[in-house]
């Protein structure tokens, strides 16, 4: 039998990082790591610790008047020879490398570091790392409290630590992912005439694509850029056979000023004339950086915030009525790349941030 890991969560933050790096924990393969998350937390005699599923839960329950919720996931995407991890200078920077260094085993290492050593927070403190956010949403443990146990998250404030180059990253963008679809006749391709060919008339649909002018929408003083893009394209039926269909999947990324309901809208307006059928859509949050504890988190934190380009969990928080940012050490340009690594100074940076935040 493997021994069970221990993570020395008081201890130097980086080889807190490391060790997290060092335990393999791709998304439906958390549990190791989530018994070593859960046993560190419950012996912090200031915190109450709930499990569920691959998902610890660790409160405060000191009666301020405020709540926050911090909040990071577990698990990463496939290991690509990028395990164990390593530390090393490059381009004068203290870097640690690994799969997840960034995403985001460097943001979970500071928010169970923090849980551990802020043991007396002016803000009551809910402390979430969660399973399977690198996968389909069924998944994802977050999505599973925000639906069935949400009173763990009851809070005014969150704070997702998803990499964002140790500044606040407000709000996040909308996605939804749409087949436009145009319908021909088959024939053999001897006799082309008597069909018509489908992958043809999706010549209109990329032209439609190639000339769409995407918006720039300016939300809290952050201006969101919005894009629409063909990510994938199929059609055929052999190499003699006119094709009677062809699909091109398209990816529309909306400022969060615009809900589901009206981006589809204008996708169907976009392809007037085209079959359209949604397959995927996860609306956006708003940067909510006038809400007072958004105003509070950046003035303690520092930095100018920038808009968050992108989906990010910090929807689900949006979904519960709760004012989110994104504010995590790591470059989100890194994320799932072999040569991914978090510098060093970033970790200690959100580190300081968060701290003074949560005692002054």
């Amino acid at each position: 039998m493997t021994a069970p890991v221990r993570l020395d969560l008081t201890g130097d933050l980086a080889a807190l990082v490391a060790a997290l790096v060092d335990v393999p924990s791709e998304s439906l393969h958390e549990q190791v790591l989530a018994d070593a998350v859960e046993t560190a937390l419950a012996a912090c005699a200031h915190l109450e610790v709930v499990r569920d599923g691959q998902t610890v839960v660790a409160r405060t329950n000191l009666g301020r008047a405020q709540r926050v919720v911090i909040g990071g996931h577990l698990d990463t995407v496939p290991e690509n020879r990028n395990l164990p991890s390593s530390r090393r200078t490059e381009s004068g920077e203290d870097r640690l490398y690994g799969l997840g260094a960034c995403d985001m085993k460097g943001g979970l290492g500071v928010l169970l570091h923090l849980a551990a050593t802020v043991t007396d927070p002016t803000r009551d403190v809910t402390w979430v790392a969660y399973e399977a956010e690198e996968i389909d949403a069924t998944f994802n443990g977050l999505k599973r409290l925000v639906e069935q146990r949400p009173e763990l998250l009851a809070a005014d404030f969150a704070v997702l630590m998803e990499p964002s180059n140790a500044v606040v990253e407000a709000g996040c963008q909308g996605t939804m992912r749409v087949e436009v679809r145009t319908s021909g006749v088959r024939a053999h391709s001897a006799r082309g005439w008597m069909g018509h060919n489908a992958i043809h008339d999706a010549a209109d649909v990329l032209e439609r694509l190639r000339g769409y002018q995407a918006r720039a929408v300016e939300i809290d003083g952050l201006t969101y850029r919005e894009g629409l893009n063909a990510v994938r394209i199929r059609g055929g039926v052999a190499g003699n056979v006119i094709p009677d269909e062809c699909v091109v999947e398209v990816n529309y990324r909306y400022a969060p000023s615009r809900d589901g309901d009206q981006a589809e809208a204008h996708l169907r307006e976009v392809f007037e004339g085209f079959d359209v059928t949604v397959v995927d859509r996860a609306d956006g949050a708003l940067p909510g950086l006038a809400h007072p504890a958004a105003a509070a988190f950046v003035a303690a934190v520092g930095g100018a915030p920038s808009p968050k380009f992108g989906w990010t969990d910090v929807a689900r928080f949006s979904s519960l009525g709760l004012p989110a940012v994104n504010y995590g050490p790591g470059d989100p340009a890194l994320a799932h790349s072999q040569g991914e690594f978090v510098p060093v100074e970033h970790l200690h940076r959100v580190a300081r941030g968060l701290r003074t935040w949560l005692t002054t």
